[in-house]
């Protein structure tokens, strides 16, 4: 029997080591585990926004945050890297329906630092998402850029125009008042104007405009200047009426992008670079029968690097309880025909012409007086060489055939 007892008793033995074993394993792992979580929270506790708020969710000394609707657009995306270069704060809101995300992504790896810029996907018809950016982050100034801009599509879609400008305007507006944000820079256009009979522009003419977009654009101003008058108001507002953007980042970091769909209502300096491209087989003149000395539309065409200059100088001049109104512009009108011009000696293509009747809601002369903004700004349009803004952009699209998005 004692024999038996012992054999019994040698595995128990054996089963009691291997948990032992087994025991000291998991106080392994456990400490382990704890080690890591320690030190998890030491680097966690390095970041900016741990055991609290982010960065951008609170006002910091010598840090001007300026949220720039539209900033994955064309202009807001050159408005918001002039403005990170500047030491600025950038939050960028946009619902992608126009802008690109590549955009974004350029201006994220120029300033990756924590606390630079933010991106949120959102539409500023949505009012609870709005009231939401607002209440989660500290503005201290808005860029309102975010707009369908297409004068053709604004006589066929009207109503998009109205809602997406002026009611959106109106939302922006409320959300600022509501959060106390007090500088507001919003995005104009020389559209407001219409037709005016006398040139140049000058911020005293007539605005009558002719079709949906400067109609919309020019309700939103209303707004705004209707609300900046009440003692609650309280703001800072300048508006800048803009004319022909063309040109890009002159480094070569971001362009004009559009969407395929898009392109048909786009840019003229977009539908010259599709056609030196190749992308469609020529270029289509809207008009050729205006009351100018050539027969085609005159405009004033201003360099994008110009006009972001334009916004900053404003943002930097805006003070409380006053309203500035600038049109941005060289001052200079340039016919189509010119412009077709320079863009076949910019491109080096000898670029298929085909002329059509005008489009709907276009007028025949528009350019700018910018002495108002030369004199109460110090702002004076630098890249006023029409073939050299154009060559700056045609690089940008020789080297990004496919926009943003690589193929």
């Amino acid at each position: 029997m004692i024999p038996l007892n012992r054999r019994a008793s040698q595995p128990r033995a054996g089963m009691e080591y291997f948990d032992a074993r087994r025991k000291l394993h998991n106080v392994g792992k456990v400490i382990a585990a704890l080690v890591l979580t320690t030190l998890c929270i030491f680097v966690l506790k390095q970041s900016p926004g741990f055991g609290g708020a982010s960065v951008f969710s609170r006002h910091e000394p010598g840090v001007t945050h300026v949220l720039v609707t539209g900033g994955a657009g064309y202009i807001g995306s050159h408005a918001s890297l002039r403005l990170l270069k500047d030491n600025y704060r950038v939050t960028i809101v946009d619902n992608l329906s126009r802008g690109n995300m590549g955009a974004v992504k350029v201006l994220q790896e120029l300033f990756p630092q924590p606390g630079r810029l933010q991106f949120i996907y959102a539409d500023l018809g949505d009012k609870k998402a709005v009231n939401k950016i607002f209440s989660e982050n500290a503005f201290d100034a808005v860029m309102h850029f975010a707009a369908v801009a297409y004068v053709g599509e604004s006589t066929m879609e009207p109503l998009r125009y109205y809602h997406n400008i002026t009611s959106n305007t109106l939302l922006i507006l409320e959300a600022m008042a509501s959060h106390g944000v007090k500088t507001l820079i919003y995005s104009s256009t020389c559209a407001t104007y219409g037709e005016p009979e006398k040139m140049p522009i000058t911020e005293a003419t007539p605005q009558l405009p002719i079709n949906p977009y400067g109609k919309a654009k020019k309700m939103a101003e209303d707004i705004i200047l209707d609300f900046s008058k009440t003692k609650k108001a309280d703001m800072a507002v300048m508006i800048l009426r803009y004319f022909n953007v063309i040109g890009s980042d002159p480094d070569g970091r971001l362009g004009e992008a559009p969407r395929p769909e898009l392109r048909e209502h786009g840019r003229i300096s977009g539908a010259c670079f599709d056609a030196a491209l190749g992308v469609i087989p020529g270029l289509k003149v809207k008009g050729i029968d205006y009351p100018t000395t050539d027969g085609t539309c005159i405009r004033d065409y201003i360099d994008v690097t110009d006009l972001v200059d334009a916004h900053v100088k404003a943002l930097n001049k805006a003070e409380p309880s006053k309203v500035g109104i600038y049109n941005v512009g060289t001052g200079r009108g340039r016919s189509v025909k010119e412009f077709v011009d320079a863009c076949k000696k910019a491109t080096g293509v000898n670029i298929k012409i085909e002329y059509l009747s005008r489009r709907p809601g276009d007028y025949a002369e528009v350019y700018s007086d910018p002495t108002k903004i030369n004199t109460e700004l110090n702002w004076t349009a630098q890249y006023t060489d029409l073939k050299e803004s154009l060559s700056v952009a045609w690089r940008w699209q020789k080297s990004h055939p496919h926009g943003y998005v690589t193929k």
